[in-house]
């Protein structure tokens, strides 16, 4: 069934082409296009398009419909092109006439529309959840291991102390920006397309207002051509929040990886969390973290990957606009797996709280003697000589103490002001 028929028959090596797997990828939005179709039916009777009876059997055989699609028992057949057809077929078979006056002043330009709207509103607030929780859990191993110092490096060099409360809260403070992101992909799918039909709206008196707010869109689409143009921009922005969040999981699975390694170990996973060698039966290989960076290195691709498939068309509906489900809908079930897998990992991280006993970080602490000798009076460009010098000719004795007191230092983690900041933002 094709919405589109007018009783000539196509190529099936058309049909095979252009419809691709969009089957497969509509069974993600098949809940949200009866979510759809249901505001659309309660408004048509709102503005005397269908009768109330009408309206009623619409709405009783679509949320059958929408808990087929909840028990898993909702397929999308070879004989039906998409969602929409087959929706539609289910409302005919059942209601005859009734069930053809569903698709009166839409088109399946805005019903798509409307689906990717209602389903990326959806990931980006799962999305921010698991975030969070992933802030949380690194807030409070922050706090357990604030105190047990660590190497900082710059130049994959020994640098200047940090410590694992320093480190863990870095990651946790870095995810907030990421929500930031993930709020601003939300208030661009957070609007209504419903009612813009091809594009260009409808010469019917319909009231989109009111599938705005019976479908819990904060604001309305207004303009039609606006609605339109909102495919492949409102997946592009989530896919840019999306690869701010991958990059964040990435960085911390590069440390981890980097941590758990003999020449630094700074770490230690538990052997269920690691793998083995086929050959050599000491390794306990990362493998989760590997393949979380992996994944998100793939996920901070996607942006480019939908902006030169929508760059440069004009407005109106073109098929390209088919190929971005193919890229999106994945990375997102990717982006939440890493994210659930990053929680349950990283829980069970073991730190080891001797690395400084390592003679080679002794130098770690140049800057704060040096700096105790500024305090002394001493010039800062002299002061910093007299430290180069006990480096270069053995002498220096290192205090292996901090006293870093300003915000955001290694003696003043601000955690409460980062919980502060991040509840903020994810209001």
């Amino acid at each position: 069934m094709k919405l589109w028929d007018k009783g000539i028959p196509t190529d099936k090596k058309t049909d095979i082409f252009t419809v691709g797997n969009d089957r497969e990828l509509d069974l993600v939005l098949a809940q949200y296009d009866v979510i759809g179709s249901i505001a659309h039916a309660k408004m048509l009777c709102r503005v005397g398009l269908l009768s109330k009876e009408e309206t009623g059997e619409l709405v009783i055989v679509l949320n059958k419909i929408l808990s087929q699609i909840k028990d898993g028992n909702f397929t999308i057949e070879d004989t039906f092109e998409d969602v929409h057809s087959k929706v539609e077929y289910l409302l005919i078979e059942k209601l005859g006439d009734t069930g053809k006056k569903i698709h009166v002043a839409r088109s399946r330009n805005d019903q798509v529309l409307t689906d990717v709207h209602l389903y990326l509103k959806a990931e980006i607030l799962t999305i921010k959840a698991q975030v969070k929780e992933l802030f949380d859990l690194l807030i409070t191993l922050s706090k357990q291991f604030q105190n047990i110092l660590l190497p900082g490096y710059t130049h994959f060099q020994v640098a200047m102390p940090s410590s694992f409360g320093m480190w863990f809260s870095a990651y946790a403070e870095t995810l907030i920006d990421d929500v930031s992101l993930l709020n601003a992909a939300l208030a661009v799918a957070d609007q209504n397309p419903l009612g813009s039909a091809a594009g260009y709206g409808s010469s019917f008196p319909i009231d989109r207002t009111f599938t705005t707010e019976e479908m819990g869109f904060a604001t309305l689409k207004y303009n039609s051509v606006a609605a339109q143009m909102s495919r492949g921009k409102v997946e592009k922005t989530t896919a840019f929040a999306m690869a701010s969040v991958a990059g964040t999981l990435s960085k911390l699975s590069m440390d981890v990886c980097l941590y758990l390694s003999q020449n630094f170990n700074f770490i230690s996973l538990p052997q269920h969390l690691t793998t083995g060698s086929s050959i050599m039966p000491h390794k306990k290989n990362p493998d989760i973290f590997e393949l979380i960076r992996g994944k998100c290195n793939k996920i901070q691709a996607l942006p480019y990957e939908l902006t030169l498939i929508t760059n440069n068309l004009p407005s109106g509906y073109h098929r390209d606009f088919q190929l971005l489900k193919e890229g999106l809908f994945p990375a997102l079930q990717t982006l939440k797996s890493c994210l659930e897998m990053a929680v349950y990992s990283i829980r069970e991280i073991k730190v080891n709280e001797n690395i400084l006993d390592d003679k080679k970080y002794d130098y770690l602490f140049t800057v704060d003697a040096l700096n105790e000798l500024v305090r002394s009076g001493v010039p800062f460009r002299d002061a910093y000589k007299i430290v180069g010098g006990q480096v270069d000719n053995g002498t220096f004795v290192s205090p292996k103490a901090t006293k870093h007191t300003h915000e955001g230092s290694i003696n003043n983690l601000c955690l409460d002001e980062i919980v502060a900041k991040m509840d903020r933002t994810l209001l």
